[in-house]
């Protein structure tokens, strides 16, 4: 199936690693171009380099006011158009109610919510009839995730956020979506296991509660986001899908 992503090009925020570099590297490899973001110049040039040459590294940390003006521009400068942005930010850090502070929250409402809502709003004005706004956003959306407080309270609000966008940008062509991961096997989902007493049994217990009975790898989330961000999903907005393997379907 041919997705229509030849030569149209996309902004990808954290694609340093993780779900959000998955997807920079379908896209890619669709026939996209890309720019890639991270906060770390290092990291993200080299992310830039292993996606290959339709692919450019900006360092910029999406809590920054002035990221998203520089990574459209260059989107604009390099590729010379702007097709849609797939916004991902690393997830905040774990904790209970008691345990994580009020830096904590201010940290990650900066990166996470105003962060991301910054992005979509520039790229609003930016994008045509045919663009695509996507948000990487958590299974948290519905259903609090034990551990992940700030999660937790942040994600469904960026949920809300991008469903009225949604709404409003509709009329202008213009398509809004939120992918919800479940267990994919990143170093993330590794590292919250990790956390536990006993992290092969923490994984197997995830794992039996999911109706395929795996993890999903970052291959399948960034096809899925692929797809969601290409003309092929041109009737697709206004939706919150879950990459779960079945894990919402089971409640």
């Amino acid at each position: 199936m041919d997705l229509g992503l030849k030569d149209r090009v996309y902004v990808v925020t954290g694609a340093t690693r993780g779900l959000g570099h998955a997807s920079a590297r379908e896209l890619v490899a669709d026939g996209a171009k890309v720019v890639v973001s991270g906060r770390e110049e290092k990291s993200t040039a080299e992310a830039a380099v292993a996606l290959g040459p339709n692919a450019v590294g900006v360092a910029a940390d999406n809590a920054d006011p002035e990221a998203p003006a520089r990574l459209i521009g260059t989107a604009r400068e390099r590729f010379g158009r702007f097709d849609g942005i797939l916004i991902s930010v690393g997830g905040p850090p774990p904790g209970f109610v008691a345990d994580n502070t009020d830096e904590q929250w201010r940290a990650a409402f900066e990166s996470v919510f105003l962060g991301a809502v910054r992005l979509a709003r520039a790229a609003a004005t930016e994008l045509n009839e045919g663009g695509v706004i996507g948000f990487v956003l958590s299974g948290s959306v519905h259903e609090p995730i034990p551990g992940l407080t700030i999660s937790n309270g942040l994600r469904p609000g960026l949920a809300g956020f991008a469903k009225s966008l949604a709404d409003e940008l509709g009329p202008r062509g213009i398509r809004v979506v939120g992918l919800l991961p479940g267990r994919i096997d990143t170093d993330r989902v590794r590292e919250l296991d990790a956390g536990s007493a006993d992290p092969e049994a923490t994984r197997r217990a995830a794992e039996s509660r999911i109706p395929l009975r795996r993890y999903g790898t970052p291959e399948e989330f960034g096809r899925t986001a692929a797809f969601l961000l290409s003309p092929a999903a041109s009737y697709v907005s206004g939706v919150m899908l879950p990459v779960d393997g079945g894990y919402r379907h089971g409640f």
